[in-house]
């Protein structure tokens, strides 16, 4: 057997019939929801639960964090939104003009976690101007969380709509 054909067999490029596409959607979203600005929440509901040290070490990760993504944004931020808008529209052009398969499932994986980027900053924002301790930041967290939440959940539901779509249209067209 030739080592092209395992390869392809395993990764199937025809992304929204294989199971693999659908496992990485469940774990980017799961991901996406449990590490709130890079913390894992857990951590916050055991900052707000005990206080004391677990609310300083929430604190101070969370300042960590939101301070590095801050000065990421002030420092490459034009370049990086020049970057990923190039390559999302590259997706786009390529998968729903062109009619790309694993275009159009790597674009509808990368548009909302663009939004969640996006969120991310303008959280990270927030934290820095003033909602970086106690209630204030618990509350923005789990704002930020929900939000989060709501995006995969709407995010999943057009991916699986779009994802059926094609293979009822691969299916009647081969069929």
């Amino acid at each position: 057997m030739d080592w092209y054909t395992t390869v392809f067999e395993v990764i199937d490029m025809r992304s929204f019939s294989n199971l693999w596409f659908w496992i990485v959607l469940a774990v980017v979203w799961s991901s996406a929801s449990h590490w709130v600005l890079g913390v894992p929440f857990d951590m916050v509901s055991r900052a707000r639960r005990n206080g004391g040290q677990a609310e300083a070490d929430l604190e101070d990760l969370v300042r960590i964090n939101t301070n590095r993504l801050l000065f990421i944004v002030d420092e490459a931020g034009l370049w990086l939104a020049a970057l990923v808008s190039a390559l999302l529209t590259g997706m786009a052009l390529l998968g729903f003009v062109y009619d790309i398969e694993l275009a159009q499932a790597l674009f509808l994986l990368a548009f909302p976690m663009t939004i969640v980027g996006l969120l991310s900053i303008a959280s990270s924002r927030k934290i820095q101007n003033g909602e970086g301790q106690g209630e204030v930041l618990w509350r923005r967290l789990r704002i930020h969380r929900t939000l989060v939440q709501a995006i995969g959940m709407i995010s999943i539901f057009v991916t699986a709509l779009f994802g059926m779509f094609q293979n009822l249209s691969a299916h009647v067209l081969t069929g």
